[in-house]
């Protein structure tokens, strides 16, 4: 953790408006309904000086508030939610936010990395991984049926990790089949709330399918 001295009072999110870690620290900071700036920028090298000379490497997202620097999406995302409690979007007992915290590295290390592949490689070099991704998700579909949100019942989180991945699947050349009723229906959900809409980049609305979920844009 490092502070800095601030020229904005403000609370200011750097973000890059194509990356899916940026994307989820965006989430929560209008799920949140947290007032606060978001730069968009399109490379961590485009920050302040001032700031850049606070982080060990350049990188995105960023979040200053007031004297505060932080700058790893799921510690900034943890941030967001204990300093601005309501609604919360972790558990309140230390099992389920337990659980929580495991869910995420699991999104990241299992998804999130196949995802970071797919974009990374050419387009016949990521067919095995587009397949991978597929079916690892696919597979998942009753866990999606079961409960509104990923394993729990009320949105959190987990969920702002999901969403951001979810949106980028067409794109990525991942299609989710019809049959994959729960995995569709559940995205539908995250990308109907105000929050996740107002989080997107014009890049990220570019980009969106809603109609590969079954629904119109």
């Amino acid at each position: 953790m490092a502070t800095v001295a601030s020229r904005k009072s403000a609370m200011t999110l750097y973000a890059s408006p194509v990356c899916v870690y940026s994307h989820r620290a965006r989430v929560v900071l209008r799920e949140k309904n947290i007032v606060g700036e978001v730069e968009l920028t399109s490379h961590p090298d485009e920050l302040p000086h001032d700031l850049l000379q606070m982080l060990p490497d350049p990188c995105l997202p960023v979040l200053m508030d007031r004297d505060l620097v932080l700058y790893e999406t799921r510690i900034i995302m943890e941030y967001l939610d204990e300093r601005f409690p309501h609604p919360p979007l972790y558990p309140m007992d230390p099992v389920s936010r337990a659980q929580a915290r495991m869910l995420i590295h699991r999104i990241e290390h299992d998804w999130y990395a196949l995802l970071t592949e797919i974009q990374s490689v050419g387009e016949k070099k990521s067919a095995r991984t587009r397949k991978q991704l597929k079916e690892s998700l696919v597979g998942m579909s009753p866990v999606f049926s079961a409960r509104p949100y990923f394993m729990g019942d009320e949105f959190s989180l987990v969920d702002c990790c999901m969403g951001p991945l979810l949106w980028r699947l067409p794109a990525s050349g991942v299609d989710i089949p019809k049959q994959a009723t729960g995995l569709r229906q559940y995205a539908l959900r995250l990308f109907q709330r105000d929050g996740f809409r107002l989080s997107l980049s014009e890049y990220e609305q570019d980009i969106g399918n809603l109609a590969a979920f079954g629904m119109d844009d």
